[in-house]
């Protein structure tokens, strides 16, 4: 399992009874998680000085409850592989906030992913004509997509909402990176790709985060069992002959990590070689020393 491990703004506190008890920042949250199935004493003291708490409903959905949260607050993340640079950005800053579905605007098991290519992508220069090309798919409020930026990388940003767009914008703003060379788009992420092949772009890393379901900015349907296959397909011929690497998340139980391990040595690597590699990423529970699983992710590297 990959353990996105050194997080100083954000913890799991504890994890008990399908609920999950995290700091982020200043602020304790309690947000459910179905895989927490066991039942253990809610001894520690964030149980009951909590500031947020999401309740599942059972017909679906949920709502929160407040106590003395803002409406919005911010944290930090700091690359543990720019230490040795200390003139690359490396703290990268989120703006949180409570919205639909349980979610805050950001999901900090992703920085164990953010490590890993940013490590790739300051290894291998580019020529001075051009900088490394990311394209980030499906990519949310553009955690990925500061990370890839701050390693030197000329990212192009696409996603079907607007406002996870504009929330993304600002997240680099807040981070130093306002004027880096990123491309924020609208799209549908399966036709911006068909018209990236017939215009002959090529990226040198791609990154994408495809959920279990959603909807285009015009109403395309996306279920990740039925498109995942021939989408991963399709964009796989955007690679560059110099490609660095692939790198998929899954949150859907019934992609398991041998699942996105053969779609990529199918697709990527038996094309260009390399390495694949797959598996669980997780967090840290700090009061009983687990490790909470929080989906599967798939890694190709040259």
């Amino acid at each position: 399992m990959w353990i996105a491990d050194n997080w100083t703004d954000y913890e799991v506190l504890d994890a008990t009874d399908g609920e999950k008890l995290e700091r982020w920042g200043d602020y304790i949250l309690v947000r459910p998680d179905p895989q927490i199935i066991w039942s253990t004493p809610r001894s520690h003291k964030g149980w009951e000085k909590k500031n947020g708490h999401y309740h599942r409903s059972s017909r679906g959905g949920g709502e929160w409850e407040f106590f003395h949260l803002p409406d919005e607050w911010s944290i930090s993340y700091e690359l543990r592989s720019q230490d040795s640079e200390p003139d690359v950005p490396g703290r990268l800053t989120f703006r949180l906030k409570p919205f639909s579905f349980k979610h805050t605007g950001l999901f900090p098991e992703q920085a164990v992913n953010w490590e890993w290519f940013s490590k790739l992508l300051r290894s291998r220069r580019c020529p001075a004509d051009r900088p490394l090309k990311v394209l980030n798919l499906f990519a949310y409020t553009g955690g990925a997509t500061i990370a890839a930026a701050a390693a030197g990388a000329a990212v192009t940003h696409v996603d079907a909402s607007k406002g996870m767009v504009g929330w993304a914008k600002e997240n680099a703003a807040a981070s130093g990176l306002k004027e880096a060379p990123v491309r924020w788009l609208v799209d549908d992420c399966v036709k911006f790709v068909e018209r990236e092949i017939r215009r002959g772009s090529l990226y040198d890393g791609i990154i994408m985060d495809p959920p279990s379901y959603g909807r285009g900015p015009k109403g395309e349907i996306w279920k990740l069992e039925a498109n995942i296959w021939p989408f991963l397909t399709l964009t796989a011929r955007l690679l560059s002959e110099d490609a660095l690497f692939f790198l998929i998340n899954s949150y859907t139980t019934g992609l398991q990590p041998a699942v996105l391990s053969y779609m990529l040595n199918q697709t990527v690597a038996k094309r260009f070689g390399g390495l694949v590699e797959a598996g669980e990423i997780g967090l840290p529970v700090s009061e009983s020393g687990l490790v909470l699983p929080c989906g599967a992710a798939g890694r190709w590297e040259r």
